[in-house]
């Protein structure tokens, strides 16, 4: 095979813009030129555009201005199939398999389904196979393999389309290092026999190591782009962070140290996601889970209220051990605000003062069969005031309300109930800039007022603003922990992305 035309585009993005019905301006005039058989790497925080960037691109959802140009040719696709047609596949993080079919039905999909596996197809899977330098099992159950070989299928199955161009979307998040290893190799191994890719990792190690450019975006916008050896470690990192810190105070100097822990968690452990997780939050703390997406942190809270059955190791509230439930959760005085608050935090179309006495039932009934409906409409009332949630009084209901004025309902719904932990799960996420400030404020004062607090949260720089302590994460265990008062930003992504200097040990006393 003839080398390809290493200065020639394949694939340029124009002042690439995207706005939302919402008034959300996702992507911000983002430029961006592929070259033909480089592996170019696309980084940035969570929520810097990456994911609209992708759909654009693929073709499930148009940019609002800007322009897409194909092979030097501007482009209008209107629906995935012309843009897999045209040479350019995505492989996301989760791969689309189909779990029931053989790894060669899954490759050849769409040329007929899995009744018209044909001689031919069998010699072109070979070659493919070896084109790769991955062995694959053409007859094997997809849904039996490791994660890593799904995605050597996804990539055969790009390949077998005729993709000379491929979106790989967070492709290691979820694999061992021994996969991440053979899925790297294969890139390098297509890219050199004439394959582009476009490489989305958390990963800035794999960044580094695997591209030949690198694209930053923060906010909707490119603000670095330049050639992967021009780079270090340092410059990326301050490229992905790059703004100022919050000008809320850091909780710095509090004294915790003498008291019990309220929450103690000793060897957790869980079948997705968790792996011996050990540590402690003592009364007035708040301790940070930072890490990227797929670390693990929410599977730890999934894990701590037993909302995953496969739980092991030890959780205890006050020296209590808590049952393996949601139920024993909530009654040991664990309060849950999940990331998803409206698939998992509320009844969206049920009265703000059923929403806020729901935790706490059985003392607003009587005698626990009878509901006290005077005295849920006061305590909706109350967090109204105390919160500042703008409704229109008690009877409206979370989805008429904005995403800040909802989250503020979940915490409302644990305020008032005997709670002695605070399990937080991106609590700002998708809100508007005053509704954070009025929720960072509001953790705060729950550590102030003796409770026990651990917040997940993307936004290190938020997270180092409220936090004591910060617990670092990385494949569903905590690798590292360090104090807020002494840890920048870009040291935190540093520990995140499993850079720089070897973790501390992590404290459990």
């Amino acid at each position: 095979m003839s080398s390809p035309d290493t200065t020639r585009p394949v694939l340029e993005l124009v002042e690439l813009t995207k706005t939302f019905p919402n008034g959300t301006r996702a992507l911000r005039g983002v430029d961006l030129r592929v070259t033909a058989g480089s592996v170019h790497g696309l980084v940035g925080a969570n929520g810097a555009g990456k994911s609209t960037l992708i759909k654009c691109v693929s073709g499930v959802q148009p940019p609002s201005a800007g322009e897409i140009r194909w092979k030097g040719e501007p482009v209008r696709w209107r629906n995935p199939g012309e843009v897999v047609a045209s040479g350019l596949a995505t492989i996301h993080q989760h791969v689309p398999l189909v779990p029931t079919l053989s790894a060669l039905e899954n490759v050849f999909l769409s040329e007929g389904g899995p009744h018209r596996i044909t001689h031919d197809m069998r010699r072109r899977f070979a070659a493919l196979v070896e084109r790769l330098g991955y062995e694959v099992d053409a007859e094997q159950m997809v849904g039996t393999m490791p994660i890593g070989s799904r995605q050597m299928v996804a990539i055969l199955q790009s390949l077998a389309m005729g993709a000379e161009l491929v979106i790989m979307d967070e492709p290691t998040a979820s694999l061992s290092e021994s996969e991440r290893r053979i899925v790297l190799d294969a890139v390098r191994r297509l890219a050199a026999d004439g394959t582009t890719f476009v490489f989305i990792s958390h990963f800035l190690d794999e960044i580094l190591d695997i591209t030949d450019h690198v694209t930053v975006l923060r906010d909707g916008r490119a603000i670095l782009d330049q050639p992967t050896a021009e780079l270090d470690e340092s410059e990326l990192i301050q490229a992905i962070a790059g703004r100022e810190l919050l000008a809320a105070q850091r909780r710095v100097g509090i004294d915790t140290e003498a008291g019990e822990p309220v929450l103690k968690v000793l060897d957790l452990a869980a079948e997705v996601g968790v792996r011996d997780v050990s540590f402690n939050v003592r009364a007035g703390e708040v301790v940070g889970l930072a890490g990227l997406l797929g670390s693990g942190r929410s599977e730890i809270f999934n894990a701590i209220v037993g909302a995953d059955s496969s739980r092991s190791g030890v959780v205890e509230v006050d020296g209590r051990r808590v049952g393996r439930s949601p139920r024993a959760a909530v009654r040991a005085g664990i309060a849950y605000v999940p990331e998803d608050r409206v698939a998992q935090g509320l009844l969206v179309d049920q009265p703000l003062w059923k929403n806020i006495s729901l935790p706490d039932l059985d003392r607003m009934s009587l005698r626990r069969l009878l509901p006290r409906v005077r005295d849920e409409r006061a305590r909706a009332r109350r967090a109204i005031d105390e919160l500042g949630i703008v409704a229109s009084g008690p009877d409206a209901t979370p989805s008429e309300l904005s995403g800040g004025n909802a989250q503020k309902v979940v915490f409302a719904k644990w305020m008032y109930a005997p709670t002695r932990v605070w399990l937080l799960d991106e609590p700002t996420a998708g809100i508007d800039v005053g509704a954070k400030a009025d929720l960072l404020g509001f953790v705060s004062r729950l550590a102030a007022e003796g409770e026990a607090v651990v917040v997940a949260c993307s936004d290190f720089e938020e997270l180092l603003a409220v936090s004591t302590r910060i617990l670092v994460v990385r494949g569903g265990r905590v690798v590292t922990e360090v104090k807020a008062e002494n840890t920048t930003e870009e040291e935190l992504i540093t520990l995140a992305h499993g850079l720089g200097s070897i973790p501390r040990e992590v404290t459990h006393a």
